[in-house]
Formats: structure tokens, sequence, C-alpha cells
């Protein structure tokens, strides 16, 4: 899957996820270093779709969220920035959020400025919730990230609100199940060539160049 001889590459990551964090601001640096040769798509993942899932997965909420911030704990030594604030998050007394709001409110940004919006709102909701360790399944939080990303509130809700918008997080979701992604972050190049985990900067570029030779050959 070709545009202008770029590589495309798709980006599956949720709004809970650390290591995506983590492994954005190397995604990109590679964008920055090779600015005419990759299309970036953002695409979404549901972690915990439902409201239950994480009680479903560790148990009970309490549970969830005390091993969540380990794997926290973890992400936040593979960031140079130390940007992942666990200790803050533990003293929080929400329930931990779940993936779906999150993923509606990045997708309703995209239904109003094109996929990089996503990619934009996405970067304001990981740092809302992981830095911040503010509740992304509080409307009023959601609103505030959209406002603070340019958005024009009143289209971004209604867009957020409509059942339209959770199709679009399905179709990605359902995309993920095609390419066989089980887990984030995973870019999935071309349709096919995978790069899974928030690996290091040399390993994603290592990764891209081979790319390039694959498409030269």
């Amino acid at each position: 899957m070709m545009n202008n001889n770029k590589i495309q590459i798709e980006f599956f990551h949720d709004v809970l996820c650390a290591w995506c964090y983590v492994l954005a601001p190397r995604i990109k640096k590679l964008i920055e270093r090779y600015p005419n040769e990759i299309v970036l798509i953002h695409r979404a993942f549901a972690l915990a779709p439902s409201e239950r899932s994480l009680e479903y997965m560790f148990g009970s909420k309490d549970a969830a969220k005390q091993e969540i911030l380990e794997h926290w704990r973890a992400a936040n030594e593979n960031d140079p920035e130390h940007r992942i604030n666990a200790e803050l998050m533990e003293t929080r007394d929400f329930d931990y959020p779940y993936s779906m709001p999150g993923l509606l409110a990045c997708k309703a940004a995209e239904l109003q400025g094109g996929n990089e919006k996503f990619g934009e709102m996405m970067d304001r909701l990981q740092k809302a919730h992981l830095t911040e360790c503010l509740n992304i399944n509080d409307d009023e939080v959601l609103a505030q990230c959209a406002k603070d990303i340019g958005l024009d509130i009143d289209k971004w809700y209604s867009d957020y609100k409509n059942e339209n918008t959770r199709e679009l997080v399905l179709a990605d979701l359902a995309l993920a199940r095609k390419y066989n992604v089980n887990s984030v972050p995973t870019l999935v190049a071309n349709g096919k060539e995978k790069f899974i985990g928030a690996q290091s900067y040399e390993s994603l570029e290592l990764w891209f160049l081979s790319l390039k030779n694959k498409n030269n050959d």
C-alpha cells in the first residue's frame, strides 16, 4: 500500500498505553528525519474496551490499578523524559479508566481535523492520563483536551456522542484483528510488516530502513 512512493505506517495505540506514550516521540523523530518518505496513519486499539474489562482481566478494579501502575513504572524507566507519574495516579480516587471514551474522543477529533488531529488528541489525552493523572473517562476532561488542541468544542462533542463515531473505532479494531495485532504499541507498514513494542529509536530506524530496501528491490 503505497502513497506517492511513501511507506504507509499504521500506528495502533490506546490512550491507556504507557508504552505507546514512550514510543510516540520516537515515531515523530523518525518522521522528522524522513519527512518525504512516510505516511503515518493513527489507529485505535482498545486494551480495555468496556467499563468492566479491567475487572474481568485482573479480578478487581483495585488489583487492576496496582498491576497497571507497575507497568507505568517500567515504561517510565524506558522514557528518557520520565513523564509517567505512577505515584500521582496512585493517589487518585477515581476508577482507573477504560479505553473507549478516550478512543471516541480521538475519532471525534479526526472527524473534525483529519487523522493528524487523531494523533494530536491521542498525545494530549496520554499526557492528561499518564503525566497529569486526570480522569480521561470524564467528559469535561476530554472536552478540555479537545479545546487544548484547537478543536471546535460543540462539533467535537456532537461527534464524540455520535454512534457513527463508535463505528469508526470498531473499524480500527477490526483492522487490528485482520493484521493480527494483539498488543500495543504496534506499527504495521504497507499492510504487513510489523514493529512491536516501545523499542529504541535506533531499532525503529533500522526497521524503517529495511522497509525502504525492500521497496527498492
